[in-house]
């Protein structure tokens, strides 16, 4: 009985164990060292020139941490190298050994033992190198990676204008090791599985699944293709398993499809459920490769002038944008970075992102699958042509598109954002990458960003969503303009698919004035918090009011570097976030939307870091979603109130007192809850203070 029950457990080992024999992925990231270069194009011969110092790194590392944030155009743009020692057991002879870097900035060659194994150009796409032949079993093997961040009018974007470009690797790198016969890595370093939903409704959804697999050997291979759909319970909904003899000869495709009876659907931050699709390549009665990729059933569907629709349901569009660098990390995260920023995003109650302006995390993309945001991602092909970055675009796309297919998640592939003249080879250009994009994946929408916010531009109309920046009250006319603008385009273009992808103002929060002007001063170096303030104030009330504009993105979520200008007197930033740079303070304007969008109870006095107060006769200002505040100023009621904007938004008359001022907001809300906030202020009698930087500086926007 002992026996049998001993042969029983080896029987359970032999079948369900072999899955540890699948695809072998290991951190790489440790025992890296750093030079800045050049040297000698040639590897070899650059060896013999390496005599210097060099630097240990942990990855993700970037050079540019901290001068492409502190001193405007003056970082380092240029080559530089990473080298690492590598064991490689003598016992993966016979093995497929490969390098998956996640990012590098901008473009790379990798070499192992001074052969070239990979390159690549662009530094938001991952890529794969196979080491192959090169490696030598049993024995230390050097891995080199040359990188450079220098612009190039081949690779996108062709500058550091919009924002810099971090140099270095700095994303994760995976040794990834697999069996002859794999789920191929190749195409474009995507997971070679594609999932495609169509006919998605309560009912019933129709999924297809193409894998495409790879035989490293000689000969043609036995083997089984299992593709299954597990609930995100672990409950096998449905499978297919396939008898194929794979041929050693190109990668072959492989297609399953399935018809999913009442499924859970993917319902946006609502409820976010993902099954999971779990692909598996048997031989010899073992499981050789797995790959595991989220599978969310859901139907996107925009309709000109009337709004998205999740799964048939209208559905709000509050957007955010985000770039990905840190102060004093660069482009160089770990997920605990991506985590905030995601915190943040949910806590305001965005519920789409854009993420600007290129490839982001897959981490990052992954996580909106389970959070439920929907996203719009995009390549960098931005701000200026050169006539020579065709190539490399249509390259970007690809990757972009390949690599992130199975993100339910993504409803829309980014073209291009305000690339102009020559306008003929833009529109030119961008129609291929619309092409492209269907051709990839015909299910999902494409989009291009115009900044000059009219329909006839040349380089419009040669994408699904014509996505329009518009910066009324900052780099153009006043803040109020905004509403003519959308009201004539809605009445001379009603089937325009228009998305307002960018709209925003400086803001610095040690920048504080009442002073206001219905324009600011984008070329000055006096960027009021509060100006910021009110310029969002007023234009979300104006497109929350209009569903003509489909979905709308204010710029930006935070802070971010822009190595080339000086802004709000900081160099090398852009100040229009809603967070700042170090992710540590959130200005007035984050808390304007979390009190429209979020269902979190907000109650929130604005201009608690405008302390020393210019006018005795001011105003308090106080956003609240839980019912409508009562104002004290020291211990006295104010009883004057004006509705702001929007239904959340309560302004109040009052009167300073000399000196400290204490002023506090308190709601009860319908289930007697209690919310409060206070801040306190000083007054010392009326500023002299010239605000030069604006036209009308007398003049104060508001209520």
């Amino acid at each position: 009985m002992k026996k049998k029950y001993l042969f029983i457990l080896l029987l359970v080992a032999v079948l369900f164990c072999p899955v540890a024999q699948a695809r072998k992925i290991t951190c790489f990231n440790e025992g890296w060292q750093f030079i800045k270069g050049p040297f000698a194009n040639n590897i070899v011969s650059a060896q013999n020139q390496w005599k210097r110092k060099w630097n240990p790194v942990t990855l993700p590392h970037t050079w540019n941490a901290r001068d492409m944030q502190e001193i405007e155009r003056n970082f380092y743009e240029g080559e530089a190298y990473y080298r690492k020692e590598y064991f490689c057991p003598a016992e993966l002879k016979g093995k497929r050994l490969y390098l998956k870097f996640e990012g590098v900035g901008s473009c790379a060659e990798v070499y192992v033992n001074g052969k070239l194994v990979g390159s690549h150009k662009g530094a938001y796409g991952a890529f794969v190198c196979e080491m192959g032949n090169a490696l030598k079993y049993g024995e230390n093997n050097q891995i080199v990676v040359k990188v450079s961040n220098a612009s190039r009018p081949d690779v996108i974007p062709v500058n550091h204008s919009l924002f810099g470009v971090y140099g270095g690797i700095y994303r994760p790198v995976w040794l990834i090791v697999t069996e002859p016969c794999s789920i191929t890595l190749s195409d474009y370093a995507s997971s070679g599985v594609y999932i495609t939903q169509n006919n998605v409704s309560s009912k019933s959804a129709d999924v297809k699944i193409k894998v495409k697999l790879d035989n490293g050997t000689w000969q043609p291979s036995q083997v089984k293709l299992e593709n299954a759909i597990y609930t995100r319970e672990g409950k096998k909904v449905c499978s297919d398993v396939q008898d194929i003899r794979l041929s050693p000869q190109g990668i072959k495709d492989y297609v399953s499809e399935f018809t999913v009876k009442k499924p859970h659907l993917w319902q946006g931050r609502k409820d976010p459920y993902l099954y999971k699709v779990v692909t598996r390549l048997i031989q010899d009665d073992r499981v050789v490769d797995e790959m595991v990729q989220p599978l969310g059933l859901r139907h996107y569907e925009i309709v000109a002038g009337k709004g998205f629709f999740l799964n048939g349901e209208k559905y709000p569009m509050y957007g955010v944008t985000r770039h990905q660098d840190w102060w004093g990390l660069g482009s160089a995260l770990s997920n605990k970075e991506h985590d905030t920023d995601l915190a943040m995003i949910m806590d305001i109650g965005a519920t789409t992102v854009r993420f600007a302006h290129y490839q982001q995390s897959d981490y990052i993309y992954s996580k909106c699958d389970s959070l439920g945001l929907i996203i719009w991602a995009e390549i960098p092909f931005v701000n200026r042509v050169t006539g020579q970055e065709r190539e490399n675009a249509h390259s970007q796309l690809r990757e972009l598109i390949r690599q992130s297919f199975n993100h339910p998640s993504i409803y829309a592939w980014g073209l291009h954002n305000e690339v102009y003249e020559p306008h003929e080879y833009t529109a030119m250009l961008t129609r291929e990458l619309h092409e492209l994009a269907k051709t990839e994946d015909p299910d999902r929408y494409t989009a291009a960003v115009n900044g000059y916010g009219h329909a006839e531009h040349p380089v419009n109309f040669n994408s699904d969503i014509q996505g329009m920046n518009r910066y009324f009250g900052w780099y153009e006319k006043k803040i109020q303009d905004i509403k003519p603008w959308v009201e004539e385009l809605e009445k001379k273009y009603p089937e325009q698919i228009l998305m307002l992808t960018e709209y925003g103002a400086g803001g610095v929060v040690t920048h504080q004035t009442e002073q206001l002007a219905e324009s600011g001063n984008p070329w000055g170096q006096f960027y009021p918090e509060t100006f910021e303030t009110k310029l969002h104030e007023y234009q979300w009330s104006v497109i929350a009011e209009h569903p003509y504009i489909i979905a709308s993105y204010f710029w930006n979520m935070f802070d971010f570097a822009v190595p080339t200008r000086v802004g709000g007197c900081i160099p090398a930033r852009n100040m229009k976030g809603l967070v700042t740079f170090d992710r540590k303070i959130k200005k007035d304007a984050y808390y304007f939307y979390k009190a429209n969008w979020s269902r979190d109870p907000v109650v929130y006095l604005t201009e608690r870091r405008y302390i020393n107060r210019e006018r005795k006769n001011t105003h308090v200002t106080v956003y609240s979603n839980v019912g409508i505040p009562k104002v004290y100023l020291n211990g006295k009621e104010l009883t004057t109130m004006h509705q702001g904007y929007t239904q959340i938004h309560y302004v109040f008359d009052a009167t300073l007192d000399m000196g400290k001022n204490v002023v506090e907001a308190i709601v009860t809300a319908p289930d007697g809850k209690v919310y409060r906030d206070r801040i306190e202020w000083n007054y010392g009698g009326e500023s002299d203070r010239k605000m030069n930087v604006y036209e009308n500086p007398n003049e104060h926007f508001g209520l």
